[in-house]
Parts: structure tokens; C-alpha cells; sequence
């Protein structure tokens, strides 16, 4: 049938071109006057054809239109001649092949193909988006090391605060040794990721001491939680 006819699908449409019927009905009236007294059978542009612009034999554009299949046969039956009598079978059998089990079904895997490629994509495009508003529920405050392990636990990955702490010293997060151990790195620290709290201690003897806590920032939150989710990714 395309031998006769340009057939396009438009959606779950076809559509064909009126100067490809006009040719196979085999009208001696010029396309265009042809064409203007059938869109006066009640046929509405944009619903039943729109206009396109084609190439001409002489390679100048020319105007055509895509028409419904529906449209075009009523025309071949408006022609009340055995040609239009002919075309218009053979657009029936052309509406019966398009809606047969086997085409429906094709065009229904084809839409739930492209429906599953589009959601893959979409759902690698949200997964930061996730990532990140899981964690910032959480990001209000600084929280302890521990507080943080028990957060990303919640999240997937199955850590304490003993091996946080080591992961952090090994990562290059925390100091690894000495009086500092277990304090940020200046790396941590410019990053944004803790903060450390300074407590004034008064001892029994009239003495004071100060002792130093480590507490993951909001930011750190996020960045943390946010690195052991892709590491489950």
C-alpha cells in the first residue's frame, strides 16, 4: 500500500498525502481547486489534515496536506466513480492490516519499550535528587560521629561508629594519630564537613580543661550520606 501512497503514523494514526490520492483517484482538476471544494464536505484543519510544505517535480516547494485515513475515504467515495470505489477498498485494507492483533501489539511493545527507557532515564536523573532530600531532613544540626553512623545505617550500609571513625582516618577525614587523633583534617575542615565544639571543664582542684568535640555539620551530612549511597549504587 505505501506503492500507492506516502502512509505516515501520527501517534496511533495514519495519515496520508492528498496529492498522492489525488493522483491515484486520478482527478483531471487541478490539486489545489480540487482539494479547496473537499474541505468544504465539513472536514476541519488540524483535526481531520494539516498542510505541509512538499517538493514538486520542479524541486520548488509545493503545498500538500496529511489527510486521516477517514478523510480520505469519504473522498474516494465522494468521487461516485469506480476508481473511488477502488481506492477506497484499498485504504479499508490498509485500516485493517494498521489495526490487526499483531500491528496493536507491536505498536503497544514499542510504546512500553520506549515507556521503560524513559523511566531508566529519568530515574538516573532523580537519583541525586533522593539522595540528597533523604539526607537533608537530617542537616539542620551538627550531629555526632555516632549520630551520623546510625543515619547512614538507616540508609544501607551497615556501619558503627568505631568503623566510621577508622573509615574517616583512612579516607583522610580524621587526624589518624597522636593528641589530635580522631580530629578533622584541615581538608574536612575547608570543606565544611564538621565543626568542633569547645567545652570549658572547671576541675575540683580550681583548674579547667578543655575538651574538644567533633560534630558533622549539615553539609557533612549530606556529603557523607550521599557517599555511601553511591557506593551501594
Amino acid at each position: 500500500m505505501n506503492e500507492l501512497f506516502n502512509v505516515t503514523t501520527n501517534g496511533d494514526k495514519l495519515t496520508l498525502s492528498a496529492r498522492d490520492l489525488h493522483n491515484q483517484l486520478q482527478i483531471h482538476t487541478k490539486f489545489n481547486d480540487w482539494f479547496s471544494r473537499m474541505k468544504e464536505y465539513g472536514f476541519d484543519e488540524g483535526t481531520d489534515f494539516y498542510s505541509f510544505l512538499s517538493e514538486s517535480t520542479g524541486g520548488r516547494p509545493a503545498t500538500d496536506y496529511q489527510i486521516t485515513l477517514d478523510m480520505a475515504k469519504e473522498i474516494a467515495m465522494l468521487q461516485r466513480n469506480e476508481k473511488g470505489k477502488e481506492i477506497r477498498r484499498k485504504l479499508i485494507e490498509l485500516e485493517k492490516a494498521w489495526n490487526s492483533p499483531e500491528k496493536v501489539m507491536a505498536r503497544a511493545l514499542d510504546i512500553a519499550h520506549k515507556t521503560i527507557a524513559n523511566l531508566q532515564i529519568e530515574n538516573e536523573e532523580m537519583k541525586p535528587k533522593a539522595i540528597f532530600a533523604d539526607a537533608v531532613a537530617t542537616s539542620d544540626t551538627s550531629i555526632l560521629i555516632g549520630d551520623l553512623a546510625k543515619l547512614i545505617k538507616q540508609n544501607g550500609t551497615d556501619i558503627g561508629q568505631k568503623r566510621l571513625f577508622e573509615r574517616m582516618r583512612n579516607d583522610g577525614y580524621s587526624i589518624k594519630k597522636g593528641t589530635s587523633k580522631n580530629m578533622p583534617t584541615q581538608m574536612a575542615m575547608k570543606k565544611e564537613l564538621f565543626e568542633v565544639k569547645e567545652r570549658v571543664i572547671s576541675n575540683p582542684d580550681g583548674s579547667t580543661r578543655i575538651t574538644r568535640t567533633t560534630k558533622v555539620t549539615g553539609k557533612g551530612q549530606i556529603y557523607f550520606i550521599n557517599m555511601f549511597k553511591k557506593e551501594l549504587a
